[in-house]
């Protein structure tokens, strides 16, 4: 009696290169500058809890050009990142029903702006009313 084999589908080798794969894969990518600035602020938590030399080393570290680059690098992937989180949130959730009427996707994805706003003028606004 043979064994049975598995049908294996053949896959092309750049198989991520389609457009809908593409955009998929570099939307993912973007977490990569979020996973990269926590550990620019773990680096900074670590320097604080082994004292002030490690700390102030760290703080020169910020201030060197290749920091500014690579927050620069960091800022430009959280925004896509934050920017494709919203396009994708509507498309995610269940349907939205008040009073018999679906709410529409650009609803949803307004009120999701509408808070992320809110929430940065408060912790502006705190950010200013605690400095000395």
């Amino acid at each position: 009696m043979s064994r049975a084999r598995p049908y294996l589908r053949p896959a092309e080798p750049l198989w991520w290169a389609h457009p809908p794969y593409l955009a998929y894969t570099l939307r993912e990518a973007t977490g990569l500058a979020v996973a990269g600035y926590a550990v620019v602020l773990l680096a900074g938590l670590i320097g604080l809890a082994s004292g002030e030399s490690a700390y102030a080393a760290w703080l020169n570290f910020l201030k060197s050009p290749w920091s500014l680059a690579l927050h620069l690098l960091f800022l430009t992937g959280m925004i896509a990142h934050v920017w494709t989180w919203f396009q994708i949130m509507p498309k995610t959730m269940p349907r939205l029903v008040i009073g018999r009427r679906v709410l529409p996707q650009r609803w949803i994805t307004a009120a999701g702006l509408a808070v992320a706003m809110a929430s940065l003028i408060i912790v502006l606004l705190v950010a200013v009313w605690t400095q000395p």
